[in-house]
């Protein structure tokens, strides 16, 4: 044997067991069930990033992403990673060192923006309210006009109290002083109006795991041109060489410079799902999701459960978050469900937890039977 050849050994056993994976329904706040038809679309052929088809597929998306999210956003496009990634995307490339960030405090995800601000070493000032409860505009110009920040964020549609925040409540007030708005989008994106040019939101950020019915792993941004005008001024680069959004932006835009390898199959997941969006149409999807909502929230109350956020008005059309009746262990529900019925649906979040549930209809388990059969098995295991 010669001194470069390794001994021959035998292999070890296989440790890594097969696992076939059950049908699950997952009625949570996401990830969410993912269209069949979206399913088969990731079983496609890879190509490459530089693929001519590949381009337009990545093309497409914008596209349909721009109609989702309510907006004429040259640069609208997809991060990879959950919806955090978008999330610190927005945070990272707008909040600077020294800035004042004003964060509309009322759920878990307006204390991850915080964190975020504050890892940016921002100012950050906090408006905070109970969870489940929304701002007023006049709530909303008081503190804005007492702080006067340089950037704001809110989050539109909270997953974890399952409340809805009309955005123009906070944006007018802070466009008056001549802040930027950071708007979170992540739960609201293709299953209720996001509409961010409406709202007054320059940077806005989604997930793909949730209204649009997709894996997880390919996050939406959309930013405006105020706001890329102000971000082509920043001295000091961002500190995330990933996360770079001009970084990121070059890729989409028509020179196409590599920055990271993008996943095929996850682009072609999102461009089925924005078609299925767009051959059932925006509008009806929303309308499928609110009506379906209303029977998901009606039937739990039957049962003895109650909403978090009180006024129906300001409620998720697509997430409930309810209190459990008087004596009824949330986990244990959530445990019989899975055991019983292969259903996932959540628990509570941050000060939420042990406390509520959070049961979501999306995609293509919004429908009158789906939602249907979700209350009966909920009614079996109580």
């Amino acid at each position: 044997m010669t001194t470069h050849e390794a001994p021959v050994s035998e292999a070890p056993p296989v440790s890594i067991p097969p696992r076939a994976v059950p049908p699950r329904l997952l009625y949570g706040p996401g990830p969410t069930t993912i269209d069949p038809r979206v399913m088969e679309a990731m079983a496609q052929p890879a190509l490459g990033i530089r693929d001519p088809l590949f381009l337009e597929i990545a093309s497409d998306i914008q596209s349909g992403l721009r109609a989702a999210f309510g907006t004429a956003n040259t640069r609208t496009f997809v991060v990879p990673g959950s919806g955090s990634a978008a999330m610190e995307t927005a945070v990272s490339n707008f909040v600077e060192p020294g800035m004042k960030f004003a964060v509309f405090a009322n759920g878990h995800f307006a204390n991850r923006i915080s964190d975020m601000g504050l890892r940016q070493r921002a100012n950050v000032v906090r408006f905070e309210k109970p969870w489940g409860t929304v701002f007023t505009a006049a709530e909303a110009s008081e503190f804005i006009d007492r702080e006067r920040p340089d950037i704001v964020g809110f989050v539109q549609a909270e997953t974890s109290t399952g409340a809805y925040q009309p955005g123009v409540a906070i944006t007018d007030a802070a466009h008056r002083v001549g802040a930027l708005v950071i708007g979170d989008c992540v739960t609201s994106l293709g299953a209720m109006p996001a509409q961010i040019d409406d709202n007054g939101v320059d940077i806005a950020y989604s997930c793909s795991q949730k209204g649009l019915s997709c894996p997880a792993g390919l996050s939406p941004v959309s930013i405006n041109d105020l706001a890329w005008e102000r971000l082509s001024r920043r001295k000091e680069a961002t500190w995330s060489w990933y996360l770079d959004a001009r970084m990121q932006w070059n890729y989409f835009d028509a020179a196409h410079v590599y920055h990271h390898t993008p996943s095929a199959v996850l682009y072609y997941a999102m461009h089925r799902a924005l078609r299925l969006v767009e051959e059932e149409g925006l509008t009806a999807r929303w309308e499928r999701h609110r009506r379906c909502g209303l029977q998901l929230v009606a039937g739990l109350q039957k049962l003895g459960f109650m909403p978090v956020v009180e006024d129906p008005g300001h409620r998720l059309w697509h997430l409930a978050t309810v209190a459990p009746p008087a004596g009824v262990n949330e986990a244990a529900v959530r445990e019989r469900l899975l055991a019983k019925y292969d259903i996932e649906i959540a628990g509570g979040l941050g000060q939420f937890a042990g406390k509520i549930l959070r049961i979501g209809a999306m995609g293509p388990l919004s429908t009158e039977e789906r939602v249907a059969h979700l209350l009966a098995c909920l009614a079996a295991v109580l």
